[in-house]
């Protein structure tokens, strides 16, 4: 509430002699000194007002959801999103129409859940009209009003209950809640892909995902999401690993753990889930089957998945494989393998095309097979480090290709 930039959007709107206070979020984690990472604002004021308010004051004015009610004002390079009071006309489970109020009970009673419901004004007066303080202290993720007509108004509410409950939930889930989720869980198909892969992983980056996403396994949510089988155990040992080597919870590994047994699989999840190709490839990197991933393999046979693998994929792969064979989340050895990309670094490949072919082998495909072959004779014996020994293999190679 003290930062500059905030207080010059509030300064703005007190100079027009009009109301804005923080919402939402952003009040909800200040609440319980969580970091906030976004702040909204919400006002009486029109959209066409608060552009004025915010051209008068010399900020930024970006009319990014004016349909919706939404301008963004930009003050020294810091973005807050300013949304006029707004209360539902029609809705039709993936859409609203709206209509502006000067309401602040009407704006809160449009609003998921009653922990995001809050309103802070400049003075850090705090407003509750709908009474989630007490949620938030019980730690209860609870519709405002009826469940089922909130969840009617936009199906995707259903997967926001699920992954708020995994975020600021504690113990059982809200049973009015579930039971709502539950008797409309079909108007989950009616929803963009995209959507749906916003929330699944949010849900898997939330402290208690795992005992949440078993309970949506139960309820048949999960399946009807994610079309594939799926294994919360196995989600929940990855969690407990995740927890004993001190991580912060990783969705993509985690995703590979709940329902990719294999790359295959994998690729099937990412096209259900509309997956960008960066998180693709490091789903199916993740979901990987490797022997050499486990601790009863060598550690040189570790070193080489490590080093064509990458840290990251290799480190992802190991706890999910870990996960996959149900050893114990303290289990030493598989420990030892996961955090070996944080001992070891894979040496860099000594040699290129260029220097292939400043041994008389022609560019063109001989030189890869060139590459390929010492680089295989390289990793098998250890990654060798005597520069002549490298590059008399180098020459022998590129003498047999040259025969």
């Amino acid at each position: 509430m003290h930062r500059a930039q905030l207080r010059k959007v509030f300064a703005a709107f007190d100079a027009a002699n009009t109301d804005v206070r923080v919402v939402g979020g952003a009040v909800r984690n200040s609440l319980i000194d969580r970091a906030v990472k976004e702040i909204d604002l919400a006002t009486p004021a029109t959209p066409d007002a608060t552009m004025q308010i915010g051209k008068r004051a010399g900020l930024g004015v970006y009319p990014t959801g004016i349909d919706h009610g939404t301008v963004t004002l930009v003050a020294d390079g810091v973005s807050f999103e300013v949304t006029t009071l707004r209360r539902d006309v029609e809705t039709d489970g993936r859409h609203a129409v709206v209509a502006f109020t000067h309401s602040w009970l009407e704006d809160a009673q449009r609003r998921d859940f009653t922990i995001n419901a809050f309103y802070c004004d400049a003075a850090g007066t705090l407003y509750d009209p709908i009474g989630g303080l007490a949620d938030l202290r019980r730690r209860r993720v609870r519709f405002i009003g009826d469940a089922e007509a909130r969840i009617r108004e936009d199906y995707l509410r259903i997967l926001r209950f699920f992954r708020f409950s995994a975020e600021y939930g504690r113990g059982q889930l809200d049973a009015d809640g579930l039971a709502a989720t539950v008797a409309l869980k079909q108007g989950l198909t009616s929803l963009a892909a995209e959507r749906v892969r916003s929330e699944i992983l949010k849900l898997l980056a939330a402290p208690f995902a795992a005992d949440v996403v078993r309970t949506m396994d139960q309820c048949g949510i999960l399946q009807l999401v994610l079309s594939q089988q799926t294994d919360p155990d196995c989600l929940a040992r990855f969690a407990a690993i995740e927890a004993a080597l001190g991580q912060p919870p990783d969705a993509i590994a985690g995703l590979a753990a709940l329902a990719a047994s294999d790359p295959s699989a994998a690729a099937s999840l990412a096209a259900r889930l509309r997956l960008s190709n960066a998180e693709t490839a490091a789903l199916e990197r993740a979901a990987i089957v490797n022997a050499d991933l486990d601790p009863a393999q060598s550690d040189a046979a570790a070193r080489v998945a490590l080093y064509r693998m990458g840290a990251e994929a290799f480190r992802r792969a190991v706890r999910v494989a870990w996960a996959r064979s149900g050893v114990s989340p303290t289990d030493n050895d598989w420990r030892r393998r996961a955090l070996l990309a944080d001992r070891w670094s894979p040496p860099t490949m000594p040699f290129t095309g260029g220097d292939v072919v400043a041994l008389g082998v022609a560019p063109g495909p001989a030189v890869g097979e060139v590459l390929r072959a010492f680089e295989a004779w390289w990793t098998a014996n250890g990654f060798v480090d005597d520069s002549v020994v490298q590059r008399d293999e180098l020459k022998k190679l590129a003498r047999k290709a040259l025969a």
